[in-house]
């Protein structure tokens, strides 16, 4: 997949491509030719804060830090 940063691009462009809505098509056109398509897509959702880590996920990770650094060294 080719992939286009919209930094790059003037920004009139760059403000049409960014506000397509879901669904909403945009032709490429040269010539008087379509050159290509593109179709808008729902932003995505956002993420959900990940949930901290539990004491005993925490000693875990810790050991096995630990124990990786003693056989390091």
């Amino acid at each position: 997949m080719k992939r286009l940063d919209l930094d790059d691009l003037p920004p009139r462009i760059a403000q049409l491509l960014a506000g397509l809505a879901a669904g909403e098509e945009l032709l490429l056109v040269q010539g008087g030719v379509v050159a290509g398509r593109i179709i808008g897509a729902q932003a995505p959702a956002a993420k959900a804060e990940p949930e901290p880590a539990s004491e005993e996920r925490a000693a875990e990770i810790f050991e096995n830090f630990r124990s990786a650094m003693e056989d390091e060294f």
